[in-house]
């Protein structure tokens, strides 16, 4: 399996894809272009590959920096591909706030709102549930946000969060999740588990751009390791093109 990791806006982040070689996939398990990964060799539990994205093709392991908002602060888009940059994190809460997805859309999407030609990758706005806490209400429906800039409401659910990211065009989009903090035990993780899945089906039902951008699943359950079992086993039935391990650090 594919890792790559990162200390953006989750701690750390783990990106499971699975090992095809030439093979593309997609979560409907046809052929799609949005995605291709192949390993190049291998060392013990050590790997290089080669991940084939929309946008960039990247050599793996890799560094992700985070550009919450659309830029790295103190770093041209020159310097960023000088160093090796080969892909960028922005998030999707943010990005709704300032600029907003509409806007973005209407510039032809983040790519080219910030000048930037290699991949990108959007988190869901899921882990402002631990972030901004003090600001959000969590229900089946979604998550409803006070927004820390005028202080409007915005509920964000899974078929938002999913179009939004479609309209921010990023090659790697990120379905929205139950986030709870990584210490939670009990009845409250359970849920945060079992509603991650029922949001994965409907982030799978919104999802319209396939075959642009990959939409990855978010492995909850803390440290429990049925739990975490149990999560994923269920986001694998779905056949996504990756996956994603959240709290470990």
């Amino acid at each position: 399996m594919f890792r790559l990791i990162t200390n953006g806006s989750r701690t750390l982040l783990h990106f499971l894809l699975r090992s095809i070689g030439y093979r593309r996939i997609s979560r409907s398990g046809k052929c799609s272009v949005a995605l291709q990964f192949e390993i190049l060799g291998r060392f013990n539990r050590a790997r290089a590959a080669r991940l084939t994205l929309p946008h960039y093709v990247c050599q793996t392991p890799l560094f992700m920096p985070v550009g919450t908002q659309g830029t790295i602060k103190g770093l041209t888009n020159n310097q960023l591909e000088d160093i090796g940059c080969q892909i960028i994190l922005g998030n999707t809460y943010h990005l709704e706030l300032r600029p907003t997805s509409q806007l973005l859309d209407e510039l032809g999407g983040l790519h080219k709102f910030m000048n930037w030609s290699r991949a990108m990758l959007t988190d869901s706005g899921g882990f402002q549930m631990v972030s901004l806490l003090h600001l959000a209400d969590i229900t089946e429906e979604g998550v409803t946000f006070q927004s820390p800039v005028d202080g409007k409401p915005m509920l964000l659910t899974p078929e938002e969060s999913i179009h939004i990211q479609n309209r921010i065009g990023a090659d790697i989009i990120m379905a929205l999740d139950d986030v709870v903090k990584t210490t939670t035990t009990g009845p409250r993780m359970e849920e945060a588990m079992y509603r991650t899945l029922r949001w994965i089906d409907r982030c799978i039902a919104a999802h319209k751009r396939p075959l642009e951008q990959n939409l990855f699943g978010i492995v909850q359950g803390g440290v429990d390791p049925v739990l975490r079992d149990i999560c994923v086993k269920g986001l694998v039935d779905r056949d996504l093109p990756g996956y994603v391990y959240f709290h470990l650090n």
